[in-house]
């Protein structure tokens, strides 16, 4: 990474017995901002922690010395020096005297965006999430000057308090060929963003601290008109945007929905649940825990509907390890209820190393996963031999001639029984189940599966049929069928699919990813999605490509 910070003329606005003491310090070059508060002790703050620069106390005509070197202040309290890309922040008393200064060191980071280059050039709306001080503004810096100067896009960057193009009328050169412009006052931001969307024709927007309604509210016009969007807006993570109010309608907005009393039931949730009211202004949304450790989400509206319905959900982690090699990694999070945040799992370690050049990012990939070793034993017991491919049911208040029906008019492999014993499996009314209670001890014991129906109609009784062909097929299967003339590669591929299946589709109803494989493989994969009725598509781009299942 290339750093340009001009800190000497920040330091050339301090007055001698704060600037001396930081032109001789060893960490000058890490400095983050210089605090001069009136009656205190000047200091200095550092990634590491505070620095009390001298034993002398900030006077009044400290603050005026400083005040006279700087541009005026505008509306939101912060002011500049030309050129640069400093900013020095007032605290005020109630007479409207500036009774303090914040000095806060503007860097331009050039090579800062490897960690998401390749997100840059898919055109999706980018949205940068992070506490204070963590580099969001650093980093859309950067990203301007990419995609206006490497991808010749136009860019106009909507700079409210000057912070990412510098104070003064012409902008700083770490912006490159990209357009700024100002912002009389604060409250006028989401005026001046549509007014670059109906005035210059720019392909990208670049917006720093999205914090209103209004400015949400603009933001999703201007998505909306076609124009990719690169934003900030303060928060830890993705949940914290669920939890706002006001910027929530950045990830397509919240709203409470009622549900029937059978769509509920089918979910497993209350009848009260939260909804995603429409498409989110941003389809791609990254957490910047700091300034080398990314979390992405590429699809914000699957991620949102996750949270909201409380699934377990897996998301990427990237870390710049080293000059140009970025690691990748594959993390868990579990969800206790409707957008609870809890603590990371550690990660069923899916890494890439990637090599960043000019032209982007080339990926050299090397996979290790936990849950696709499916040990033997398991899957000899999933895929359990069983020699009678013909399913015995006894039937329990409904009618045969209906059941014998069905079973003729679709050729099932299917028999009715009159006595329970010789049962494999038992079909019943639900009305009628619910009180035999004897009935029920009798399946438990002898371990027989029991399907209930509402009506003893032929559709239903059909569907129920069905249904037992789908879950008791698999104990047609042996391991050896399964795997004959296979290769290890091909095995190991399947072994993955079904523990997906038996273990996340079915279990627990939630749609699951699959490890990215060839284009064989995946075809064994949907073979396997398709014997189970359910449905699978393709995702990503090749050698990448893979394949999520849907309950």
């Amino acid at each position: 990474m290339l750093i340009a910070d001009d800190l000497d003329q920040l330091l050339d606005i301090l007055p001698n017995f704060i600037r001396l003491p930081l032109e001789a310090h060893p960490n000058r070059r890490n400095l983050i901002e210089v605090v001069m508060d009136l009656g205190r002790r000047p200091e200095a703050r550092f990634p590491t922690g505070p620095e009390y620069l001298s034993g002398r106390t900030i006077s009044w005509h400290d603050l005026d010395y400083s005040i006279k070197r700087v541009g005026n202040f505008s509306g939101d309290n912060r002011s500049g020096i030309e050129r640069t890309l400093h900013r020095i922040s007032a605290i005020y008393n109630r007479q409207g005297s500036i009774i303090g200064l914040t000095c806060r060191v503007g860097r331009a980071v050039f090579g800062t965006i490897s960690l998401i280059r390749d997100l840059l050039e898919t055109g999706q709306s980018i949205l940068l999430l992070g506490r204070p001080g963590v580099g969001k503004t650093t980093a859309i810096r950067e990203v301007a000057r990419v995609l206006a100067d490497e991808m010749e896009k136009r860019v106009v960057i909507i700079d409210t308090s000057n912070e990412i193009a510098g104070d003064g009328d012409i902008p700083h050169p770490a912006i490159g060929r990209a357009r700024r412009m100002q912002v009389a006052r604060p409250e006028l931001q989401h005026k001046v963003m549509i007014e670059a969307v109906e005035n210059h024709m720019p392909e990208v927007i670049i917006i720093d601290e999205i914090g209103t309604e209004l400015e949400a509210l603009a933001a999703r016009t201007i998505a909306e008109r076609g124009v990719q969007l690169v934003g900030t807006a303060h928060g830890n993570y993705l949940e914290s945007l669920i939890k706002n109010p006001i910027l929530s309608d950045l990830i397509g907005g919240i709203q409470y929905v009622t549900l029937g009393d059978d769509e509920a039931k089918r979910r497993g949730t209350q009848k009260s649940i939260l909804e995603r009211k429409a498409a989110p202004a941003f389809q791609i949304a990254i957490e910047m825990h700091d300034r080398t450790n990314w979390v992405i989400h590429e699809k914000v509206d699957e991620m949102v509907d996750q949270i909201l319905q409380g699934y377990q959900t897996f998301v990427q982690r990237r870390q710049l390890v080293s000059r140009g090699i970025v690691k990748i990694n594959c993390e868990e999070i579990m969800s206790e209820a409707n957008y609870t945040y809890t603590k990371w799992k550690n990660p069923k370690s899916i890494t890439h190393y990637s090599n960043k050049n000019n032209l982007g990012m080339k990926v050299s990939k090397s996979v290790t996963a936990d849950y696709t070793e499916v040990k033997l034993q398991i899957i000899n017991s999933l895929f359990a031999a069983d020699n009678n491919k013909v399913l015995t049911i006894y039937a329990y208040g409904l009618s045969t001639h209906h059941i014998q029906s069905s079973i003729n008019a679709l050729k099932l492999p299917l028999i009715v029984s009159t006595e329970i014993n010789d049962a494999d499996v038992i079909l019943a009314l639900k009305a009628n189940i619910k009180q035999n209670i004897k009935l029920r001890q009798f399946a438990i014991a002898r371990r027989i599966t029991i399907y209930t129906i509402h009506g003893n109609t032929i559709p239903q009784i059909t569907r129920a049929l069905k249904k037992m062909l789908q879950i008791n097929a698999v104990a047609h299967l042996t391991w050896s069928d399964l795997c004959n003339e296979k290769t290890k590669e091909q095995i190991s591929s399947l072994n993955e699919a079904r523990w997906a299946i038996e273990k996340i589709v079915i279990a627990k109803h939630k749609p699951v990813e699959l490890l990215s494989c060839l284009a064989s493989l995946r075809k064994l994969q949907h073979k396997l999605v398709e014997f189970y009725n359910l449905r699978a598509r393709s995702f990503g781009e090749e050698p990448y490509r893979r394949l999520r299942i849907y309950p």
